[in-house]
């Protein structure tokens, strides 16, 4: 659970010789503070978790001047798209529209990347659009899915080098579920994943659970 720090005044002091003395030794605090280095090791562990200190092997204890939600905002602007895509679900654009809502179902997605025979992106399927083929009289099972879906140059894409947060963006600015993960090739883009709000959330929540201690 995401909760605020609340420090203690010795854990204060602690930050307060760091910041008029760093890099320190955690031996070197434990003597100003007249403790040894076992009682301070819980309060200095506390303190680097929380984002307030940074610790180097063989130099000692920095002030970072960031608080947990600082550390934590800094973090979720590093993440990449590559960290976090899933599995893409891909259909022919020759795939009957029953076939594709069957293959929907069966894969709990909301969202197909259709490609060609070169395996390249030419369209995406959204629920929506698969909803409005089946309302009319249609026979569905006759009708390819190169009908109905969107088509390229009008999808948006990203791709495995993004930044999550600037791929999330997309995702609300366009009011869509999923995102195509593609790479460039000589015949166009290959779909190599997908990026999904589910995914992004899972990201976010994973993050905050690494910091046990947040502000």
């Amino acid at each position: 659970m995401v909760r605020k720090i609340e420090l203690n005044k010795r854990q204060e002091k602690i930050l307060q010789i760091v910041k008029e003395n760093g890099p320190i030794t955690g031996e070197s605090i434990a003597d100003q503070l007249n403790l040894t280095r076992a009682t301070l090791r819980p309060d200095l562990a506390i303190l680097t978790m929380a984002g307030y200190l940074d610790a180097r092997p063989r130099v000692g204890y920095f002030y970072t001047g960031q608080s947990g939600g600082q550390l934590l905002s800094g973090k979720i602007k590093k993440m990449k798209v590559k960290s976090h895509m899933s599995i893409p679900v891909v259909v022919s654009e020759n795939t009957s529209v029953y076939d594709a809502i069957v293959t929907m179902f069966l894969e709990d997605v909301g969202t197909l990347f259709v490609v060609d025979e070169s395996s390249i992106l030419v369209g995406v399927l959204s629920r929506k659009d698969l909803l409005r083929a089946s309302l009319g009289k249609q026979e569905l099972a006759s009708i390819p899915v190169n009908i109905i879906m969107t088509r390229m140059p009008n999808i948006t894409m990203c791709e495995k080098d993004d930044l999550l947060i600037d791929v999330a963006k997309k995702l609300i600015d366009k009011q869509i579920d999923a995102l195509p993960v593609v790479r460039l090739s000589d015949d166009g883009y290959e779909v190599i994943g997908r990026i999904t709000k589910t995914n992004t959330t899972k990201a976010l929540v994973a993050l905050a659970s690494e910091d046990v201690i947040l502000e």
